[in-house]
């Protein structure tokens, strides 16, 4: 939250400490295992169900449950309940932005794209 104003806002001027660091290289490393990944990149396109992750990642659905439950304990995912079906969505816009940033980033790596600044 901004504190002036108490609206969310895209960016934060901190001056990164221990903590926050370690915090930061946490998020990291749930999204350092492919599988999570991809999870979390179908995530950045809007809710899902855990069949909806399974059919599009080609990962079965024990696999799927197990890296939902860690990114959900990692607080990078949450969830809701639709009658029998758990929905699980991104956090937050932050987490969105850092995905596809992701996967962009390494698009660029691969075929040779200019990066742009």
């Amino acid at each position: 939250m901004s504190p002036a104003t108490g609206e969310p806002s895209l960016t934060h001027l901190v001056t990164p400490g221990p903590e926050l660091l370690d915090t930061a290289a946490g998020t990291l490393r749930m999204l350092a295992e492919p599988t999570r990944l991809h999870l979390l990149w179908q995530l950045s396109n809007g809710p899902k169900t855990v069949t909806e992750l399974a059919d599009a990642s080609g990962a079965p659905r024990t696999v799927v449950s197990q890296h939902l439950a860690k990114l959900r304990l990692s607080g990078l995912v949450d969830t809701r309940k639709d009658g029998r079906h758990v929905i699980y969505n991104l956090h937050d816009g932050h987490l969105v932005r850092l995905i596809r940033e992701t996967i962009n980033h390494a698009d660029h790596l691969m075929t040779g794209e200019p990066i742009h600044g």
